[in-house]
């Protein structure tokens, strides 16, 4: 859904990212943590079952962390969670929480929310954060993932950030 008010917004610069960053930072912890927990209950189960050997360990942790392909598909599997975290946020309603607090919401230049492929898409891109240091550089206040994208930052205005909060808009 296009709102052609919402792509007249300025541009987000560089501390009210990192702000919304650091806020979110605390929920993407949970949700890694909670993800690890899901994930080690299952791994703990199929080793239990005996799907998955122990390959020699003692204590099923010492399993996952000392067999390579054990540890690599646990970690796919907390990076998908985490980044499913920002990419069904960013492409539902254009904010995750800690944007919401900072007024912020990332959407296409027309005002346009992201697709759920472009979200991922932009959590490649950001490169861990890093992206956002072109912010610093670049006079258009465009991060790395924004031009890779073709998304923007956009800071909300106190009215627009309450009526998103409340109608889901």
């Amino acid at each position: 859904m296009l709102n052609a008010e919402h792509a007249n917004f300025p541009r987000a610069g560089f501390f009210r990212r990192l702000g919304a960053i650091i806020y979110d930072l605390l929920l993407a912890v949970a949700v890694y943590m909670f993800s690890g927990a899901i994930g080690f209950g299952i791994f703990f189960g199929l080793t239990t079952t005996g799907l998955v050997s122990m390959n020699g360990f003692e204590h099923v942790s010492d399993a996952l962390n000392g067999t390579p392909i054990y540890h690599g598909i646990y970690q796919l599997w907390l990076a998908l969670c985490v980044g499913t975290f920002y990419a069904l946020f960013w492409s539902k309603g254009g904010q995750t929480l800690g944007m919401r607090a900072w007024r912020l919401k990332i959407q296409h230049p027309n005002g346009q929310n992201l697709s759920l492929i472009t979200a991922y898409a932009r959590i490649v891109w950001s490169l861990l954060g890093i992206g956002n240091l072109w912010v610093l550089i670049n006079d258009d206040k465009l991060a790395l993932q924004d031009m890779m994208t073709r998304s923007e930052v956009v800071v909300l205005s106190k009215e627009a950030n309450q009526m998103r909060n409340w109608h889901g808009a």
